[in-house]
């Protein structure tokens, strides 16, 4: 499949955020998949001084948004085995920031035209137009646009994923015309936004409406996404569109996040041997100055300090924490108002707290491998790369229950001695400290548990393979590279009646342990391709299947064919799909049993 993906930041070259590290890791993973893959970036200043070396330029040509006609560089680098494009213009992109000016609706408005525009110089005709937050949202537009006048690209098809939804790209409804250059006929047709008494464009809600499918950065973001908790204000665009919505997982590339090979960091260690550990650790105590106590827990925070990550948590209860006889340090860039307050810190607990702004992606190597628990409590979290990366590092995760960091971190329980982590649910300070009590007395008191807590931290797979197979799941079904589009409900159903049939031995084991009175019965439904409904009724005669429907049934299930014959033959599971978005569930899903039994044979996988 051929896929360019169009990102508005990509590291090494550049980063503000986490969309940076998935630009990093995501197309070299799709690489893997026996994928064509490009990316498109801009140009920008920090490229130019650090990587001019690495690319070359390839053309000189013009891009034209409304009356303005300006000049577009084209250059070629590489990123693991990944052609990387930059697209060059100056006046815009040679700046000292990313972003944070007031022509920023400009300078990505004339960057998304420029991507459409460019691919005919590619010689790379992309299936998949791969757009990521409200920068490149318009690319999704003006191609929807081009479509209409160019034969050559009316095959593509648009994935649009949301990194976080509080950053929309809302701009004045003149801006339309006058900066995007396009007819007033988007407002109505998606890019119309009203909210809170202001008319105004909204480039996400468009690029959401006018995309063939769009991702969120994990499952739980993607659920929460539909409360206007966190939809900010397009909970009902996501409603709307939930049909086409997936819910896939982050990840982060294991070879550069390795601390048994990582340059960056004083000492390697690895899952086996975690002895160089307590050298990194050593290392962040005098870096940062701090007693060099090996007997204290070590706390970190390496994060942006701004309300979002869950900083006015960390100051309500800063003075409790340093009462418990632990160190914490915080690392990052953000609000004066908390790098002033963190600095004052430093002079009340000398010691025992550190702090710098002096962000490097370099000492974030080294904070993570030495610090024994990371702090994450943040107030919403789309997916979150950090606490993945402290894990990596024999680093115990303490996170708020929410988007990414609920799908990643399993809280540790006493109750069974499962887990990889510590969390809190309620978004208040006790809660956090709560969360912190019981991670320092598994420090003190149960350290054998502890170090088994850190081995599964290291252990736990993060890299994209899981999560590149349900893109590339998501790019087959929006390319019709699926089933048959001509496939019958009775070709759909007869499939799937020889996989259900064959698990009779299964069916038998399970069923054997119900009562002689036992029956349960569950409703399917085939969507797209085969479109169609049938019944499953499980009793202890066994299982009867016929395709009508059934008006009592105590679970109903909607998924493709193509989800349900995976599912059945155990290639995915059933928790997979609907976590994702990708089928639905109503009823008593307490008796959907059979569903994990005898049609989820992959849900352990």
């Amino acid at each position: 499949m051929k896929i360019l993906f169009v990102t508005s930041e990509c590291a090494p070259f550049s980063k503000s955020g986490g969309l940076a590290d998935v630009a990093f890791s995501l197309p070299p993973a799709l690489l893997k998949e026996d994928n064509e893959i490009m990316i498109i970036t801009p140009y920008y200043k920090c490229v130019k001084e650090r990587f001019s070396d690495k690319v070359e330029y390839v053309m000189i040509r013009n891009v034209r948004l409304g009356n303005a006609d300006l000049y577009c560089g084209l250059l070629k680098g590489e990123l693991s085995g990944v052609p990387v494009w930059f697209i060059d213009n100056e006046a815009l992109f040679y700046r000292d920031k990313l972003y944070g000016y007031d022509d920023d609706k400009f300078r990505f408005a004339w960057f998304s035209k420029a991507v459409i525009d460019v691919m005919e110089n590619l010689d790379f005709i992309p299936e998949i137009l791969h757009c990521n937050d409200w920068e490149t949202a318009l690319s999704v537009i003006y191609l929807k646009d081009d479509q209409a006048r160019r034969p050559d690209y009316r095959n593509i098809r648009t994935v649009y994923t949301i990194h976080n939804i509080a950053y929309q790209g809302q701009f004045g409804a003149n801006e339309l015309t006058d900066t995007f250059a396009l007819d007033p006929g988007w407002y109505d047709g998606g890019l119309g936004y009203v909210y809170q008494g202001r008319h105004d464009v909204n480039l996400m809600k468009g690029a959401m409406l006018m995309a063939d499918a769009v991702s969120t950065v994990s499952p739980t973001y993607a659920r929460e996404l539909h409360t206007p908790q966190f939809g900010k204000g397009l909970e009902g665009v996501c409603d709307m569109i939930e049909s086409k919505m997936y819910g896939i997982l982050n990840g982060i590339d294991p070879a550069h996040y390795d601390p048994g090979k990582d340059p960056r960091i004083p000492c390697n260690f690895t899952a086996d041997d975690k002895s160089g550990k307590a050298v990194c650790k050593e290392y962040i105590q005098e870096t940062f100055g701090l007693k060099k106590e090996r007997s204290w827990p070590l706390f970190a925070v390496v994060a942006r300090l701004v309300e979002q990550k869950g900083i006015e948590l960390i100051r309500e209860i800063l003075p409790r924490m340093m009462k418990k006889g632990i160190q914490l340090v915080i690392f990052g860039q953000g609000e004066r108002k908390y790098v002033d307050y963190f600095n004052h810190c430093k002079e009340l607990y000398p010691g025992q707290f550190g702090f710098s702004d002096q962000y490097t992606e370099e000492m974030a190597a080294k904070v993570f491998a030495g610090a024994d628990f990371y702090l994450m409590p943040s107030a919403f979290e789309p997916c979150g790369l950090s606490q993945m990366m402290a894990m990596r590092y024999g680093t115990v995760p303490i996170v708020h229950e929410t988007g990414g960091l609920k799908d990643t971190v399993r809280p540790y329980s006493d109750f069974d001695g499962i887990g990889d982590g510590f969390s809190f649910d309620s978004y208040q300070g006790k809660a956090l400290m709560l969360a912190i009590d019981a991670a320092i007395k598994i420090y003190f008191g149960e350290h054998d548990v502890f170090e088994v807590i850190k081995d599964r931290c290291m252990r736990k797979d993060f890299s994209w393979t899981k999560s590149a197979m349900t893109y590339m799941k998501m790019y087959s079904d929006i390319c019709g590279h699926g089933s048959d589009p001509n496939v019958t409900f009775k070709d759909a159903y007869d499939a799937l009646e020889v996989v259900y049939t064959d698990l009779e031995e299964l069916r038998n084991q399970y069923l054997a342990l119900m009562p002689d009175d036992y029956q349960n019965v569950c409703q399917v439904r085939i969507e797209g391709p085969g479109e169609g409904t049938f019944y499953l009724k499980f009793t202890k005669a066994g299982m009867e299947m016929a395709p009508y429907n059934y008006e009592g049934a105590d679970i109903n299930i909607a998924a493709s064919f193509d989800n349900l014959y995976n599912m059945a033959i155990g290639t995915v599971s059933a928790d997979k799909l609907f976590v994702n978005g990708q089928m639905k569930v109503e009823g008593n899903i307490s008796k959907g049993a059979e569903m994990r039994y005898l049609i989820g044979r992959g849900m352990e996988r």
